[in-house]
């Protein structure tokens, strides 16, 4: 999952940075609100953490103009301030939760991937799809109830995939949503780590969790779980 951070703060911002990128997040930080809306409104997201009280542009301006430009992923606010009536106009221009400062990771964390799970439709906190479970809390990952072990990026391309099951993601979204700038896309790590991930989920070839799509794609096929 591809995140944008943009908080002021350095000594918030760089921890916070490193945390999430511990919690299999791929981030994008910035230090006021122009460079953030600039990210915002060019990078591939998931979700954005933004802060109210930032410099250049204030947050909520931020939020108004990339909510005005319809981008549509979570926002989740960071506030120090204590009136009732800053978090209410910054949910009402479009931010779907906030947490206060000073904070717990844990929350910021806990409220980020509640975020995730309702933009991608589910309900639960463990993500099932027919034998194959995910639980983001924990990056622990079954199938038929029995703990598969996959390395980080395996994790995070699975969780990309399940949190939209049924859909088809080319190789080029896989790539902008889990990996840095830089990294190179022409290589062929992508189709490397689907076929250990179709290795580890389904190493009798009886399941096929992961279709790909000639020309288009992976998509994860197994259903998603009716009480989802």
């Amino acid at each position: 999952m591809r995140l944008l951070l943009i908080e002021d703060e350095t000594t918030l911002r760089e921890p916070l940075v490193e945390q999430l990128k511990k919690a299999g997040f791929n981030v994008d930080a910035a230090a006021d609100g122009e460079e953030g809306l600039y990210f915002g409104r060019e990078y591939p997201l998931d979700l954005a953490i933004i802060d109210l009280g930032l410099p250049k542009m204030p947050g909520l301006e931020v939020i108004k103009k990339l909510r005005a430009e319809s981008k549509a992923y979570p926002i989740l606010i960071l506030t120090a301030r204590d009136r009732w009536q800053d978090k209410v106009e910054a949910l009402q221009a479009g931010a779907d939760d906030y947490v206060v400062k000073p904070f717990h990771f844990e929350e910021l964390l806990a409220r980020a991937q509640a975020l995730l799970r309702r933009s991608g439709g589910w309900a639960q906190p463990v993500l099932r799809c027919g034998q194959v479970a995910l639980d983001p809390r924990t990056q622990e990952v079954s199938v038929n109830d029995k703990r598969v072990e996959l390395t980080g990026f395996e994790y995070r391309i699975l969780e990309y995939l399940i949190h939209r099951a049924g859909e088809v993601i080319s190789k080029t979204e896989l790539t902008e949503r889990l990996y840095a700038q830089d990294f190179d896309r022409d290589s062929n790590t992508i189709e490397v780590f689907i076929g250990r991930l179709r290795r580890k989920l389904d190493p009798g070839d009886t399941l096929k969790p992961i279709e790909t799509l000639r020309g288009r794609g992976y998509r994860f096929a197994l259903q998603r779980d009716s009480a989802a």
